[in-house]
């Protein structure tokens, strides 16, 4: 049913996780659900209690090693990928050939057999979705067979006869494109105008992978198999934060007894007060364990300090990765561990020497240098067609108390503002204007869940105002600190109603990439001072300027203000927001809108002037 690809490890979460799409050397692909993972004697588990916590499973298991070159005998398969889309054509001929896995040779592409040479088939462009995330290919035989004029499909005396794919000379786009068929006696042709949207043929009710359908009434798309609205994949990942200090059990002989039964997750995710009453006395029984060393434990693992039985707050279920990441960054005695290594520092500016540098010391808080990191992500699931959608799991064949993961370790540096100068920038009139009017844009958004997953429920100026400047800081430090734009990543902690006001810039790569040392070395002082004074100055113009300051609404369903390719945007692996909700006005001012650092940039442009002279 599979075949074996060059996938990264890393890539079996994002971008080539579950129910993906993958063109890989002129071939296309679906990554298979996890009930089809091979089951290797030694599993790769990666640890990360808090976020299985959150998600509700007992464990993660990183994708099982690909196959090495030099040892395929004696290593276990990788994460399975599925041929598709099954309908291929010979560039040669033009000929349509449905393929299966009985035509499949490991390790050989498919090939025409009808042309002299057999040439490589090519896979069709186009595939069928539905918003119940079921995948399948174009009912192709339908749509050559289908009079739009009539309304009526054409009869044919072979219904399973051959198909071919040609180019009509003198037509362009997709009216230039005809499936027709060869059957003897038939003639059946249509182009392909109009196929994209709706199609009318009825799904399939499963993905590639999947051996049952299910029922499924729902309207069909027709899309291009790379098309961006083709896959949705809901990630997770969370920073290795040290677990909050709690009441030490001891060395218990039964504590880890409790922790490795399968109701032990549950009761941790349990917040109704009767669930979590019965379910411990349910666990008691089981284990043996007394009710009062269960509740030592649960208060251990939550990091909770109640004295009661029962859960502290109706919402105390899935705990916000944000405040305790907020927390573990700005504590004054921070807990470290082998995989959250990080030390407090400073601008370490003279600001006697010059006025500009006493105005960049006064608007920024707290520096600290991450000289070790390590991030766990997550794949849950996916949906199509739009992200709220219906959510399909990743594996489809019974609820699996376990989700695909991979941990990747890097360096980075955390930065917050001033929190005072920052609350009084937040009030001012102007800046709450423009901030609203991207609000109301984000109202309208169909991604307006995921967004708010990032920026909180209310879109707060300093969320915007951090998000940007993380954008320019990326952009400034790709120069300096020998990392590529795509090997950065952010994190925002722009949350008002928690009292957040700080950035994380941080490298996460899959390989030793990510831990090279260059982006600590360009936090320490005074590397940071100069590069917060180079982004600053960035973010005073652009290319497109002053179509772009001016902007009242591009990118990405009109969320961005001042801010396009050629000054903020990133590669969108590295933005928590697929490149929305930015603005370079916030930071520098224009439009009437005061910037937090409009002070230091004029500053800064005097003294560059006086220097010229």
């Amino acid at each position: 049913m599979t075949r074996m690809l060059r996938v990264r490890q890393s890539q079996t979460v994002v971008p080539f996780g579950v129910g993906a799409v993958i063109d890989i050397n002129g071939e296309s692909f679906v990554a298979a659900g996890t009930e089809h993972w091979p089951r290797p004697k030694e599993p790769n588990e990666v640890q990360a209690p808090r976020l299985a916590r959150r998600l509700g499973v007992a464990r993660f298991y990183a994708a099982p090693p690909t196959l090495n070159e030099r040892f395929d005998s004696q290593m276990t398969k990788g994460a399975p990928y599925v041929r598709f889309p099954g309908w291929l054509f010979c560039r040669a001929c033009r000929r349509m050939v449905r393929w299966s896995i009985r035509d499949e040779t490991p390790g050989v592409a498919p090939q025409c057999r009808e042309c002299p040479g057999t040439p490589v088939l090519s896979p069709m462009r186009w595939v069928q979705i539905c918003r119940d995330g079921h995948l399948s290919d174009v009912d192709w035989r339908w749509w050559a067979h289908w009079d739009t004029a009539t309304g009526a499909p054409v009869r044919c005396p072979n219904p399973k006869g051959p198909l071919s794919f040609t180019v009509t000379e003198g037509r362009f786009g997709l009216e230039a494109l005809d499936i027709a068929c060869k059957a003897t006696g038939c003639g059946a042709k249509r182009n392909l105008l109009g196929i994209l949207g709706r199609s009318g043929m009825r799904c399939l009710g499963r993905n590639p992978w999947e051996y049952d359908a299910e029922p499924c009434d729902q309207r069909t798309f027709v899309v291009q198999r790379n098309a961006g609205n083709l896959y949705y994949p809901t990630v997770h990942s969370a920073l290795d934060i040290p677990e909050a200090a709690g009441r030490d059990v001891g060395p218990h002989p039964l504590a880890d007894k409790v922790r490795g039964h399968d109701l032990w997750i549950h009761l941790c995710g349990l917040t109704n007060p009767g669930g979590v009453t019965a379910l411990r006395a349910t666990l008691s029984a089981q284990t043996g364990a007394p009710e009062d060393l269960i509740d030592e434990l649960l208060v251990q693992e939550r990091g909770e300090l109640a004295a009661d039985r029962t859960p502290k707050s109706p919402a105390d279920a899935p705990p916000d990765f944000s405040r305790e990441e907020w927390a573990a960054f700005t504590a004054a005695k921070p807990r470290l561990s082998r995989d959250f290594d990080i030390e407090a520092t400073a601008l370490g500016l003279d600001a006697a020497t010059a006025p500009m540098w006493s105005e960049l010391d006064r608007r920024i808080g707290r520096v600290v240098l991450a000289n070790r990191l390590r991030e766990v992500r997550v794949l849950s699931g996916f949906s199509r067609f739009s992200p709220e959608s219906r959510q399909v799991p990743v594996n489809s064949a019974r609820r699996s108390t376990w989700l695909p993961a991979v941990e990747v370790f890097g360096e980075g540096v955390f930065l917050s503002l001033d929190p005072g100068l920052l609350a009084d920038w937040e009030t001012d009139r102007e800046v709450r204007k423009r901030v609203a009017s991207m609000s109301e844009d984000l109202e309208r958004s169909f991604q307006i869940t995921r967004l708010q997953a990032a920026a909180g429920r209310s879109l707060a100026p300093r969320f915007i105002l951090l998000h940007t400047l993380a954008h320019l800081l990326i952009r400034t430090l790709s120069f300096e600190s020998g990392y590529t734009t795509a090997s950065l990543r952010e994190r925002i902690y722009g949350r008002a109603e928690q009292g957040q006001h700080g950035l994380l810039i941080y490298t996460a790569a899959g390989d030793a990439e990510g831990t090279l040392g260059g982006l600590v070395r360009q936090g320490e002082p005074p590397r940071l001072a100069e590069t917060l004074l180079r982004t600053v100055e960035s973010a005073a113009w652009c290319s497109s300027d002053p179509l772009c300051l001016e902007h009242t609404g591009q990118g990405y369903e009109r969320l961005n203000r001042a801010a396009c390719h050629a000054c903020v945007l990133l590669p969108e692996t590295s933005c928590e927001t697929g490149n929305t909700l930015l603005d370079r006005s916030l930071l520098i001012g224009g439009n009437g809108v005061p910037g937090f650092f409009e002070g230091f940039a004029d500053l800064a442009r005097d003294a560059a002037a006086r220097a010229v002279e």
